[in-house]
């Protein structure tokens, strides 16, 4: 009957230009690397400490 369903965290970015492998953490504080499979949902939402960055500057 399948895998339960596995709410994470990406707390790393491990491959180039937001790619995977990821680095997430588990509810019960588990980290493991992980390559998003079939069935595999990600989404997005902006990080707690994201501060906008108005356009045309860069901050490096």
């Amino acid at each position: 009957m399948g895998t339960p369903e596995h709410h994470a965290t990406v707390v790393k970015v491990l491959g180039r230009n937001g790619e995977p492998p990821y680095q997430v953490r588990y509810d019960d504080g588990h980290e493991t690397e992980i390559f998003p499979g079939l069935g595999c949902v990600l989404e997005s939402r902006p990080a707690r400490d994201a501060r906008p960055v108005p356009p045309g500057r860069d901050e490096r």
